[in-house]
């Protein structure tokens, strides 16, 4: 019983502690920039630098707005996602069962990191037009490599003893897969989500920046150009949130998926 109190204790520190700092984070903040502190060490004008009950009211008058432009850039976020994982897992597959695909593009995998995603997206948006299609494939690019890496070392992580046990009991290469790659390199797989899924809403920021008509990222800019600093402030906060909101269900899945873990 005392353990399991401790550990009960322990996981609720986890979330007080971390939630206790940005509560401290926070009221200092607000009493920096409600003093003007802000402003007069920046040297710039109080409405640029605004406090958090300011950007939560920004948030609050101007909900519908952004709650639309959120749901758009949501749904960026998931089908670009969708997509790289669907793509990542088959690729990683791939490789892990032919060496042939593994040392073709393996090396081609790893030099497309070398580009950057703001160089992509201007030419996806010339080619695919200012729809959602360039911004699904700018999400897509940059959720695709943590993917495939993290899910080919997981396949590639087999134990050999145990792969040659099955071997012994005439497993095929497809129960092999079944049986014991898929189910080893599932931790690893979720690893992967967890990285790209915090990276997913800086694709859809790129995305929304190069060209489009609606989405947080061109909130942002409209609000950057118009000097509408609380809102703009409670647009990133709402991505922000996004992300988090999406690392915590991918985690919370991972406990139901990856009980043995």
């Amino acid at each position: 019983m005392h353990d399991k109190g401790t550990t009960r204790w322990g996981g609720a520190w986890r979330w007080v502690l971390p939630a206790a700092l940005l509560a401290s984070l926070v009221g200092l903040w607000q009493i920096a920039a409600s003093s003007g502190f802000l402003a007069n060490a920046l040297n710039v004008e109080d409405f640029l630098v605004p406090s958090p009950a300011e950007i939560a009211s920004a948030a609050w008058d101007n909900r519908s707005l952004l709650l639309e432009n959120a749901w758009v850039t949501l749904r960026e976020i998931l089908l670009g996602f969708g997509l790289a994982l669907v793509v990542g897992v088959v690729f990683a597959t791939a490789m892990h069962f032919s060496g042939f695909v593994l040392r073709s593009t393996y090396p081609l995998v790893v030099a497309s990191q070398t580009i950057p995603i703001v160089a992509i997206a201007p030419i996806l948006v010339i080619w695919f037009g200012f729809g959602i299609f360039p911004k699904i494939l700018v999400v897509a690019l940059v959720c695709f490599f943590p993917i495939t890496v993290a899910t080919l070392n997981g396949l590639s992580s087999v134990d050999p003893e145990a792969r040659k046990l099955m071997r012994t009991l005439y497993a095929s290469r497809w129960q092999i897969f079944r049986r014991l790659s898929a189910p080893t390199a599932l931790p690893y797989l979720f690893t992967g989500i967890k990285i790209s899924i915090v990276f997913a809403p800086l694709g859809a920021l790129f995305g929304e920046w190069v060209g489009a008509s609606s989405g947080l990222g061109h909130q942002i800019l409209q609000d950057n150009a118009q000097l509408e600093t609380a809102r703009l402030f409670a647009a990133v906060a709402i991505l922000s949130a996004i992300g988090l909101g999406l690392f915590g269900l991918t985690a919370l899945a991972e406990r139901r998926v990856v009980r043995w873990r």
